[in-house]
């Protein structure tokens, strides 16, 4: 691999009862894996041509022979005590390794497009960091051009507060924001929308 970019994509390994947890409240284990499968579907949809390097970095073990074929797509696991560690980790080897645009993004965004990235990494070459936000007061996507370990840290993730608080840490810098989007957290995110009707069919 030698591109200068990267795309880092975090997924969570596929398993009953282990993805999508709050979600699984409303419509079960069953159809929250589904909707789950569906959504990696989608981001690997989104993401397979981007003109980039890309690593995709699973929460458990490396899968093989999975969705996310290992020609184009490198496989590392998370590492890290929360969120903010692992994104902070997955980051700082990406400058270890010589990349200098670096997006991360993770795998439950439907509305997510390829437009998305591709704006990131063009405005990461006059700004210092691009932050996709979410409609829930967090982000989707994060690009930087180097660390910056404060984002990371201190943050209640999962919570609307995280968007705010990290562009708080961030006031010094040049952000670029891109469209808010809805990632896919609880039912009412998907409940209305045309692409889920399917899981909802009784």
């Amino acid at each position: 691999m030698n591109s200068k970019k990267l795309l880092i994509i975090f997924t969570r390994n596929p398993e009953l009862g282990k993805v999508k947890t709050r979600l699984s409240k409303s419509v079960g284990d069953i159809v929250a894996l589904d909707i789950y499968q569906f959504l990696l579907d989608k981001t690997k949809e989104v993401t397979q041509n981007i003109s980039a390097d890309k690593v995709v970095y699973y929460s458990e073990k490396i899968a093989e022979n999975d969705l996310w074929n290992s020609s184009l797509y490198k496989k590392e696991v998370q590492f890290g005590d929360d969120l903010g560690a692992k994104m902070e980790y997955a980051f700082q080897t990406a400058f270890e390794n010589n990349y200098e645009k670096v997006l991360l993004i993770g795998s439950d965004l439907y509305d997510l497009e390829p437009s998305h990235i591709n704006e990131a990494f063009e405005k990461l070459k006059n700004k210092d960091v691009v932050i996709g936000p979410a409609l829930d007061g967090g982000y989707y996507l994060v690009g930087l051009k180097k660390n910056y370990p404060e984002i990371f840290k201190n943050k209640r993730w999962g919570t609307s507060s995280v968007r705010k608080d990290t562009l708080k840490n961030l006031e010094k810098v040049d952000v670029h924001l891109l469209p808010i989007l809805n990632d896919v957290d609880v039912v009412e995110d998907i409940e209305h929308h045309p692409a889920f009707t399917k899981f909802f069919k009784t």
